[in-house]
């Protein structure tokens, strides 16, 4: 379980990444399009403990590329400009971005010198075929391995993982979430694939290579896995592309992108138990469903959408929900 800290995000967009993966953009996905130097690192951290409480753990973080992938004197120019934070104890600890087959013990030594506590591993997917059909560039053994060593190297780990790629199923997707599962990781982040233009896997989708993962497909599979995840106590600290002005305003021209995906898959979860808690239990035409007070609007659902489906399946002339002195995550009747 990874603590609650602030964070100061740095992007290093594709930097350091091998090769081009179908779906990948970073530049747009991140909304930035400037690599970092050393100067650039000092003011960002400078700039961002100026908004933070003195006494928040406050961590860095280089999100976007790989960041071990990149040379190693590069690596020690972004993490070294760090350093004198990290001795004052204005910061924490640092957090990076990677591939699986760009750890090693070598590179792990020099993370673990220059106050790097968090590593998160771009696994995206646990089937071969669809690692191959995404222009991955490693395998699901490599992932295995890498995450392997991150945690006896006594790292913190968070794992990626993507739906809907190219030669992905729902089956496919439950099997990566088990497989994911299976290495223990500290927390977990799920994206749904988008299609960013000018992308190969735009190209893919208008010469009909690829078949459009849609915001209801995801959130069909997706409310199949965040479940797994909880039961086993490995928190999702992200579920969808976080929203970007250049992604809202037209750089996503398909796929499963919706500025509050993780909302509507959280949504169908509390429908997926409404169902399962009514098809057990003897009720009257008149229903009264009890929910942590914090997730009453995500079961009703958008526009009522949960509340209208429940009174569909189960002839019900009225489904209420109440504030109810339970866990989140719980549905019970009241």
């Amino acid at each position: 379980m990874i603590a609650k800290r602030s964070i100061i995000p740095i992007f290093v967009p594709h930097l350091g990444c091998p090769n081009n993966c179908v779906f990948c953009d970073q530049h747009r996905i991140t909304g930035s399009v400037t690599s970092p130097d050393e100067a650039m690192v000092r003011e960002t951290i400078a700039e961002g403990l100026s908004k933070i409480p003195a006494d928040t753990e406050t961590q860095l973080a280089f999100y976007g590329g790989s960041f071990t992938a990149i040379p190693v004197y590069e690596q020690i120019k972004l993490l070294g400009a760090a350093l004198p934070f990290l001795y004052l104890g204005e910061l924490s600890s640092v957090r990076v971005s990677t591939r699986p087959d760009a750890i090693d013990d070598t590179r792990l030594t020099l993370l673990s010198e220059y106050g790097v506590k968090t590593i998160e591993l771009g696994a995206q997917s646990m089937c071969g075929e669809v690692l191959k059909a995404s222009c991955r560039g490693h395998t699901a053994e490599q992932t295995e391995q890498a995450a392997n060593m991150i945690r006896e190297c006594d790292f913190e780990l968070v794992l990626q993982m993507m739906t809907g790629l190219p030669g992905d199923t729902k089956e496919r997707t439950i099997e990566t979430a088990r497989r994911i599962i299976a290495l223990r990781p500290d927390a977990v982040r799920i994206y749904p694939a988008v299609i960013l233009e000018k992308t190969a896997m735009e190209a893919m989708w208008k010469s009909g290579e690829y078949k459009e993962h849609t915001v209801e497909e995801a959130v069909d599979w997706c409310a199949e896995i965040v479940p797994m995840f909880e039961r086993e106590g490995i928190p999702i600290i992200r579920l969808g592309l976080n929203p970007t002005e250049e992604l809202s305003g037209g750089a996503a021209v398909g796929g499963a992108y919706h500025p509050a995906l993780g909302e509507l898959v959280r949504s169908r979860v509390m429908l997926s138990r409404a169902r399962v808690l009514l098809s057990c239990a003897v009720h009257s035409d008149e229903v009264d469903l009890g929910v942590n007070a914090s997730e009453i609007s995500v079961m009703t659902g958008q526009h009522r959408q949960n509340v209208e489906a429940l009174k569909n399946e189960y002839g019900l002339s009225r489904v209420r929900v109440l504030k109810a002195d339970v866990p989140k995550g719980t549905v019970v009747l009241l």
